[in-house]
């Protein structure tokens, strides 16, 4: 038997106060759901719900009789569930996509405000043309960034660092740019002033 079904015998047993072998059975008739068998084992009347004193204003003894069931029911709620937390997970980036816009700007002017799913949808099915196209526009001043419900902070700082960077590549590019081309005329004064020496010389 593996140890995750020998625990769960256990924790049956305890909670239901029945012998070992019944709480097995009931789980292997259960296909070892904790849950299923708790319910098969309350239907037989075969579980001795736990007993609680409490007292009312009038110091009475009183006993309530807690139900297993409910029991179990609550500490399976309070474990959290792959399936759960994978919707859970999915349901809220539905509403981020819903809530929110996804915005291109080009000097300090929105050109351009789609909605997040939209966006989302776009570049799924066009990433190819889409994501170059994005970085081709980041060199020429376009900046992107997120609108809406939530303050996506991490997201547009993300962007707000693409474009910082593009930026600063175009500056070196520019940089690099007047420097051939001051060379270059440089170049070009010193071959006309030797020609012209070459002139002077030969007269």
């Amino acid at each position: 038997m593996k140890m995750d079904n020998l625990e769960k015998v256990e924790k049956l047993r305890e909670r239901a106060n029945v012998s070992y072998q019944e709480a097995k059975a009931a789980l292997e008739e259960n296909n070892w759901d904790l849950l299923d068998a708790m319910v098969a084992l309350e239907k037989a009347g075969k579980t001795n719900s736990p007993r609680q004193e409490q007292y009312s204003t009038s110091y009475d003894q009183q006993e309530e009789y807690i139900p297993v069931i409910q029991k179990v029911i609550e500490q399976e709620e309070r474990q959290p569930r792959p399936g759960k937390t994978i919707g859970g997970a999915i349901r809220k980036f539905f509403r981020i996509c819903r809530d929110n816009s996804f915005c291109i700007n080009h000097r300090d002017n929105n050109m351009i405000r789609l909605p997040l799913l939209a966006a989302v949808v776009i570049l799924l099915f066009t990433w190819k043309i889409t994501i170059p196209v994005m970085l081709i526009a980041l060199l020429f001043g376009f900046r992107y960034s997120f609108e809406g419900k939530d303050e996506l902070k991490q997201a547009n700082a993300f962007m707000e660092s693409a474009s910082n960077a593009a930026e600063s590549l175009r500056e070196g590019f520019t940089s690099s740019g007047k420097a051939a081309s001051g060379n270059a005329a440089s170049e070009s004064t010193a071959s006309e002033n030797t020609g012209s020496n070459g002139e002077n010389n030969a007269q």
